[in-house]
């Protein structure tokens, strides 16, 4: 294998422990609360003033819009109540929604595992350059992955410059009376067995499109029409069947928002420990209009399962579930483009060796096929893809890593059938990027790792993680990965 020049940038994305979320502070019981709530009440109003300034004037320049966070976490809490809060003054309100609230830094251990997308905005870029949105995993405390994200230009050389950051951070608000689709929600039911009698009667009495609220009204008049022996047994299917509709959810930041503000941060029992490594896509619909897709593992602390998100504009989000036999384990990366009338998605169910799936509905993924094994001493552990596959005239560039002795990652390439990707064609026997010296320390030691690369201008650019700590590019000519291709 000829050698194969691949130019590091000097650039690298830190973990920024300044970068802070206003979050929702729990406590691990109902009358805790009680008792706090209780003390902030007694206190007379001019210290609430005082101690309310001081929050202001401690936290106003690091969270966006303070007050309005603060009034929205003591309407959260505000049954804890015990007197009402009827009379309440404003300042007294936003205390008690400061005391149960705490700043969270999201990437304070790290960021990385970055997924790079051409943005949707073009306008006012310089001839032969390229917008780019940069999606990354952010980790901080308790090991809790959230999805951040960067912009910047490709310039003609393929050189990166990278867009000033906000130094704040926000959530987005969750969509009120998002709708379900009835036959979809059926289907999902169907792939995992909740479907029988009692939720029959419950989508019986929905309408085709109908909301969460909706659906909580329907399971709660079926439940009660149950004789009373038979409730119980269905507090079960009723609660799961609640469950799969919270993991289905949309979301919405504030059109002013800076995209460097906004995080998508776990909200569901399912990606309670975190969201990892998003894989974003750029997909091209058959009627010739682009929206943006990624696969994600959500992590609950013992299970991982592969799941969807789906974007027009970064702005509004939905959270989809992942449903059939071939949806387990990690790296789901779905190609830009249908191929033959279907879907198809690369994935690793074993833990060790890449599968292609096909299927003729996003969210269900029914048979899988095996393509790559490990080879190559490098790979030996194990094989994944970094990404969603990149169309070439040569084929489907797929960006892959490879475990080898001592845990060590590396970064490889493998290329499939443009017209039959479950055809391998072509595999670097080498790899194209390993930890170098600069790059084998952090959170988890000689590891690079990228979840989505891009060819601009006849240069393949791969983000990568250091180490699951920070951030970096490399640029490589892509004619010369090609050639090496074995």
């Amino acid at each position: 294998m000829k050698p194969i020049d691949v130019r590091r940038s000097t650039i690298t994305l830190d973990p920024d422990p300044t970068h802070v979320l206003a979050r929702p502070f729990r406590f691990m019981s109902d009358q805790r609360s009680v008792k706090i709530s209780a003390r902030v009440m007694a206190l007379p109003e001019n210290e609430v003033h005082t101690l309310l300034d001081g929050v202001r004037a401690e936290f106003a320049d690091r969270q966006l819009k303070i007050d309005e966070f603060l009034l929205r976490r003591f309407n959260e809490v505000s049954p804890y109540l015990l007197n009402g809060h009827q009379s309440l003054s404003e300042e007294r309100k936003l205390l008690l929604g400061g005391y149960f609230t705490h700043e969270y830094s999201l990437e304070a251990a790290a960021l990385f595992n970055p997924s790079m997308v051409p943005h949707l905005d073009q306008s006012n870029v310089p001839p032969g350059s390229l917008r780019f949105i940069l999606s990354l995993r952010a980790t901080a405390e308790g090991h809790v992955s959230s999805i951040a994200f960067r912009s910047g230009v490709l310039d003609a050389a393929s050189s990166v410059t990278m867009d000033l950051p906000s130094r704040y951070s926000l959530e987005p608000m969750q969509v009120p009376n998002s709708a379900f689709e009835k036959p979809l929600f059926q289907r999902k039911l169907q792939e995992l067995r909740l479907i029988g009698d009692f939720n029959r009667e419950v989508l019986n009495a929905l309408p085709d499109a109908f909301t969460m609220e909706e659906l909580r009204a329907s399971i709660s008049r079926t439940v009660n029409q149950l004789p009373e022996r038979e409730r119980e047994t269905t507090k079960t299917v009723a609660r799961e069947t609640l469950m799969l509709a919270s993991s289905n959810y949309e979301v919405q930041f504030a059109p002013e928002s800076d995209l460097s503000e906004r995080v998508l941060f776990p909200v569901t029992p399912s990606q309670s420990n975190g969201i990892e490594d998003a894989r974003f896509v750029l997909f091209q619909k058959e009627d010739g209009t682009r929206t943006y897709y990624a696969t994600y593992t959500a992590y609950d602390g013992k299970m991982i399962l592969p799941q969807f998100l789906e974007t027009s504009d970064f702005l509004r989000f939905k959270f989809i579930t992942l449903n059939g036999p071939a949806v387990e384990n990690k790296g789901m990366a779905l190609f830009p483009r249908k191929i033959k009338g279907l879907y198809a998605m690369l994935g690793r169910q074993d833990a060790e060796n890449i599968y292609v799936m096909f299927s003729d509905h996003l969210h269900f993924w029914d048979t899988m096929q095996l393509i790559l094994e490990p080879r190559f001493p490098w790979e030996f552990i194990q094989l994944g893809n970094c990404g969603s596959p990149i169309e070439t005239e040569a084929g489907w560039l797929v960006i892959s890593h490879g475990v080898g002795p001592m845990r060590k990652y590396c970064i490889g390439a493998f290329l499939l059938d443009r017209d039959d990707p479950a055809k391998v064609i072509g595999r670097l026997p080498e790899p194209l990027i390993k930890p170098n010296i600069n790059e084998r320390d952090g959170y988890v030691p000689n590891v690079v790792y990228s979840c989505g690369s891009l060819v601009h201008g006849g240069q393949l650019v791969i983000p990568y993680g250091i180490s699951d700590y920070a951030t970096t590019f490399a640029t490589i000519p892509l004619e010369q990965v090609l050639a090496a291709m074995e």
